[in-house]
């Protein structure tokens, strides 16, 4: 199903109200591009982290990760041809000197027509120096991508890990762009983070390993909830490919603006440890023991931001309900984020069902316990009903809610965020029910409108 236009400024409202994204030091105004994400947002954050981090490093044999630095050298930078042609095409309007993007479709200003410079190209990276003093500083750059970071630590990874081809090396972090025009929520960032891998093969093998990592990047979605109708595969015509790349399939989803890129896979052939051995003097090339050969590898890039991501996941999850639902017949309008479980930022929170008769102790003692493994929250302001409602809407699978019956035989009721549906469960047999929920959970369908 389409995610209706209107939704993106209603799940940015829902992010900002529940404490998911804020805007970055807001007291001081507004700073485009550049976000905040409060106590749930990083919890979701984490969430995504993880299940990529478990799904692509720990479960694989192949792959190792790597940290590399934020700051990263102007020569590197030079070799890979960022401090060339990272950049896009710029005008200005000489009436009210706002900047535009010259490839993109330009908004009409409200008071009169834009006049616009010819168009030059506008480097991306931010600028700074490594040094004590400007005049002794050497000239830097926040890194505009993680990749380079892996590229320049191939041959050191390759021996302490002793990797033999194919191997991946992993890396989650910050990349910086000074885009023109950013926008678009989430979509669009001047600070962003992103995942990706560097898998290094042997030349020849690299349109089957393409092929291998794109069905495992979409497929990783999909898993955690992306609908198929909303994903789909944009082949890069080869006249637009990037300098460095032989292949590139985009994964693209559909945002409520309109289809866009959500990550990608991309063959960079022996682009960039050719260009890094070129500029350092530095011997790039691995000496395949199996074939007895020698050679540069050839690099299969998959990527993904997390920030779109994270837009992705909460326009998948997003639904409202004019009336609300039939448990609660209230007759207000609910909004409940059918996240997967393994990406909602609280797994699962517990409610006395009044304040009194011992109930708030006990539960507070079973929230002490279920924080041992994750994150959990105890509520008891409000009706149970409206307390349901606070935790449908940031996309908590489950409710425990202790009641008299708690107090007789030890049992609580579990209520599933999706499907409203309740089950007494023991106390003592609560960790296993949500480990064994949690690791059989599958991407959620939507309960109906009431």
């Amino acid at each position: 199903m389409p995610v209706p236009l209107d939704s993106l400024e209603k799940i940015a409202n829902l992010a900002k109200r529940r404490g998911f994204v804020l805007p970055s030091a807001e007291i001081y105004g507004p700073l485009g591009g550049i976000y905040d994400f409060g106590p749930l947002g990083t919890l979701f954050r984490q969430n995504l982290r993880a299940a990529w981090w478990e799904r692509f490093v720990q479960q694989r044999t192949d792959v190792v990760p790597i940290e590399s630095a934020l700051i990263t050298r102007r020569e590197v930078l030079q070799a890979s041809g960022h401090e060339e042609s990272f950049t896009d095409p710029l005008v200005e309007c000489v009436v009210c000197h706002q900047r535009f993007r010259a490839d993109e479709a330009i908004p009409p200003a409200r008071d009169h027509a834009h006049r616009l410079t010819e168009p030059r190209q506008f480097n991306l990276m931010f600028r700074t120096y490594v040094g004590s003093t400007e005049e002794t500083a050497d000239l830097a750059y926040l890194r505009p991508e993680t990749a380079q970071g892996m590229f320049v630590n191939f041959k050191a990874v390759a021996e302490v890990a002793r990797l033999k081809i194919p191997f991946g090396i992993a890396q989650m972090g910050k990349s910086f762009r000074n885009e023109i025009t950013h926008g678009k929520w989430l979509f669009r960032l001047r600070e962003f983070e992103i995942a990706e891998i560097e898998y290094f093969v042997q030349p020849g093998t690299d349109a089957t390993w393409f092929d291998h990592w794109l069905e495992a990047w979409e497929r990783f979605f999909l898993d955690l909830g992306i609908a198929p109708a909303n994903l789909r595969r944009h082949e890069h015509p080869r006249e637009s490919l990037a300098h460095y790349s032989k292949r590139t399939v985009d994964l693209q989803y559909r945002f409520p603006f309109d289809w866009s890129e959500l990550a990608g896979v991309a063959n960079r052939t022996d682009y960039d440890l050719s260009r890094h051995q070129q500029f350092s003097g530095r011997d790039l090339t691995y000496f395949d023991e199996a074939t007895r050969t020698k050679y540069v590898p050839y690099v299969i890039e998959p990527t993904m931001g997390l920030e779109r991501a994270m837009l992705a996941f909460l326009a998948d999850a997003y639904r409202e309900y004019p009336g609300g639902r039939a448990e609660h017949g209230e007759g207000e309008t609910e909004v409940v984020l059918h996240l997967h479980p393994r990406l909602a930022p609280i797994t699962a929170a517990v409610l006395p069902l009044v304040r009194k008769d011992g109930l708030p102790e006990i539960a507070r003692e079973l929230a002490a316990e279920l924080r041992r493994h994750w994150f959990v929250q105890y509520d008891e302001s409000g009706s149970i009903g409206r307390r349901y409602r606070r935790f449908d809407e940031i996309g908590t699978p489950w409710c425990i809610t202790v009641d008299g019956q708690t107090r007789q035989d030890e049992t609580v009721t579990v209520r599933d965020r999706d499907t409203m549906r309740q089950e007494r469960v023991r106390m003592a047999e609560l960790v296993p029910w949500i480990r064994e929920h949690l690791a059989g959970a599958k991407a959620p369908a939507p309960a109906p409108s009431a």
